[in-house]
């Protein structure tokens, strides 16, 4: 017997519909290119998407085709956001920071019809045009008179005079919600990148998922600011959500440094923000070395890359903002856990429940994990077995697009590549790459362990672990440290720094200092990279 209940396919546009009908009047807040401060409603973003929508049936782009961004985030990339996939379209959003070869690379593979960049990257777009093979037209997010005279790119337009002439009326056509909406590629550290093509219905649970009050408890209270980009696996579904619940958005375009943030935060009130930890190693600088205070700040979530427990505290106990400490992948569209207490949790210890914020936190309702050995047999939830951790849900990805050879899936679950243990209240924590974790003597070692700890250092401003060939232990972790500024950490009063915090035969053998750790287009420390600068290094003797 069937449910005798209306049928309605979940899609984009009810998102853009629904906000701009009951939360027409809260603001869309940008820091433009040019360096001003924008100001937008939600109705109005609805009604320049349908400009948008009625831009690109002009240029003929036809249902499925792909439109690319090279944009920062901003109310003409939202726009662009909704604008592409509630008309059948779907919104490619490109990373500028990575190579103009691999950006060809993906675009082409892509097949993007459209491409739309922000001004601060058209020396990607002069570079990159005449190779991007399926691209038709060129648009430049910017005002007419900002168009350079001789930009170098046959028939480029900018973005106003593509579409604010265009009628404000557009018939959001009805879609199957299993049509695709929106595409993204992995960061491609090994190989070409990869490419998650995401359903309107993946999309629209993705984004009921994050509003959950034991997600991001996301309302129309709060203001929001993600820093975390929109060219990163959609701005980690925030711009769906904070439409889903009328929230205000606030976009801090290019300027991510401390003092930007910082000034972002205080005027226009955020509440919630989100970033990898590297932006919030800088605005913790800030606030650190002009003795400031939030004032309106909640929460903030800190994913992409393992948030160090130095920054945790920091947070908490010096600022009162709540960390709520997340993990996902590209194939997860992206989330899959987040950290916050049980019930249970209310009353212990401050520093009980920091043990607890430290991990990357329980699966919120559509996803389910477990871990495996490396025969693919299922580990205990007991904080202390670990294995490969795999995952499924409605916004994992089923296969990669165009995929070429077998199926990503085992036996119907994703692989993430990470290594992971969960515990007996379901708190998952990932304790390694598989690829990074460092197996000495048979024993294994977290990198993650080694460079929290050497993260709380006062003095250390960023470090990374890796193992190094041993001719009798297999491999033995070497720390590898960048010093704050002005700051010098000595090698023996660092290795020292590890005793009594960990097990004496996984501390380093040794501390290695660097100006700088290779960073990757995602935020994330490329250790293919910091092992290749230091291929001649040897282990002492």
């Amino acid at each position: 017997m069937l449910g005798l209940m209306q049928q309605q396919d979940l899609s984009v546009s009810s998102l853009i519909d629904f906000a701009e009908k009951h939360h027409g009047d809260v603001e869309i807040v940008s820091r433009r290119m040019e360096g001003d401060i924008h100001r937008s409603t939600w109705a109005t973003i609805a009604s320049r998407s349908r400009q948008v929508a009625n831009a690109l049936d002009q240029c003929k782009i036809g249902q499925g085709a792909r439109v690319a961004t090279l944009a920062w985030n901003g109310y003409r990339h939202l726009e662009l956001y909704f604008g592409v996939s509630s008309s059948g379209r779907v919104i490619h959003t490109l990373n500028p920071r990575l190579h103009p070869d691999q950006i060809v690379w993906i675009a082409n593979h892509a097949e993007d019809e459209v491409m739309c960049f922000d001004m601060t990257f058209l020396p990607i777009a002069q570079q990159i045009h005449a190779r991007c093979t399926t691209v038709k037209h060129w648009v430049a997010l910017c005002d007419a008179d900002k168009l350079p005279a001789d930009s170098g790119i046959p028939g480029l337009v900018s973005y106003e005079s593509w579409m604010s002439h265009q009628s404000t009326d557009y018939a959001w056509p009805t879609l199957d919600e299993n049509s695709a909406s929106c595409m993204c590629y992995t960061s491609g550290t090994t190989g070409n990148p990869k490419a998650a093509l995401y359903s309107h219905r993946s999309t629209v649970l993705h984004a009921y998922a994050c509003a959950l009050p034991d997600v991001m408890c996301l309302s129309a209270r709060d203001s929001i600011l993600p820093v975390v980009p929109m060219f990163h696996v959609s701005a980690w579904g925030l711009p769906y959500s904070a439409a889903m619940v009328g929230a205000k958005l606030v976009f801090p375009g290019a300027a991510l440094d401390g003092k930007s943030i910082y000034e972002l935060l205080e005027t226009e009130k955020v509440t919630l923000a989100a970033g990898v930890p590297t932006v919030w190693q800088m605005l913790l600088g800030h606030l650190g070395a002009n003795n400031l205070r939030f004032n309106y700040l909640k929460r903030t979530v800190i994913g992409g890359s393992a948030c160090p427990p130095a920054m945790i505290h920091a947070f908490n106990d010096q600022y009162g903002v709540e960390v709520l400490h997340a993990w996902g992948m590209t194939e997860l569209s992206p989330l899959g856990t987040l950290c916050t207490l049980k019930n249970k949790h209310l009353d212990l210890p401050e520093d009980e429940k920091m043990k607890i914020r430290l991990k990357q936190g329980r699966a919120i309702f559509g996803i389910d994990f477990k871990i495996v050995d490396d025969n693919g047999k299922e580990q205990a939830h007991d904080g202390k077995a670990y294995g490969d951790l795999l995952v499924k849900g409605p916004w994992v990805i089923q296969e990669y697009f165009k995929q070429e050879g077998a199926s990503p899936l085992v036996d119907g679950w994703f692989p993430t590549g990470d290594v992971a243990t969960v515990d007996a209240d379901g708190y998952m924590q990932i304790t390694d790459r598989s690829k990074d974790v460092i197996k000495s003597g048979g024993e294994w070692i977290s990198s993650i362990d080694v460079e929290n700890i050497a993260m709380a250092h006062p003095d250390v401003l960023m470090a990374a672990c890796i193992g190094m060939a041993h001719p009798k232990w297999d491999e033995r972790p070497i720390v590898v440290v960048v010093p704050k500024p002005g700051k010098t950490v000595v090698r023996e009063e660092l290795l020292k720094f590890y005793e009594g915090k960990i097990a004496k035969w996984q501390i380093p053998d040794d501390a290695v200092f660097v100006e700088s750790i290779p960073i990757g287009a995602t935020g994330k420390m490329l250790k293919t990279k910091l092992r290749e600068m230091l291929s001649t290094y040897q282990l002492p003797s």
